[in-house]
């Protein structure tokens, strides 16, 4: 099983760090359940804009610390710069 650390883009362009197993079953949550964290509720809906993906999920604790440490424009220039792919 992977882990992936994602960004999420809210409603009202603010910027949301997470880590799940399963970043889609974990998006729909944040936009329609009692599930999602308390700060996206009131900023729906959200979106994935960033993905990374660990092998172990300490990997990937490790990794949302590190972007939830990083200011905003450095949060940008992690969505400007990845991959197509994911």
């Amino acid at each position: 099983m992977s882990y992936s650390v994602y960004l999420l883009e809210c409603a009202d362009g603010t910027l949301y760090a997470g880590s799940t197993n399963d970043v889609e079953r974990r998006v729909t949550a944040h936009n329609t359940s009692a599930a999602g964290a308390k700060y996206t509720k009131t900023r729906r809906p959200v979106k994935a804009v960033y993905v990374e993906t660990f092998e172990t999920k300490s990997e990937a604790l490790k990794r949302e610390a590190a972007i939830k440490k990083l200011t905003r424009a450095e949060k940008l220039s992690l969505i400007q710069n990845q991959s197509v792919s994911n």
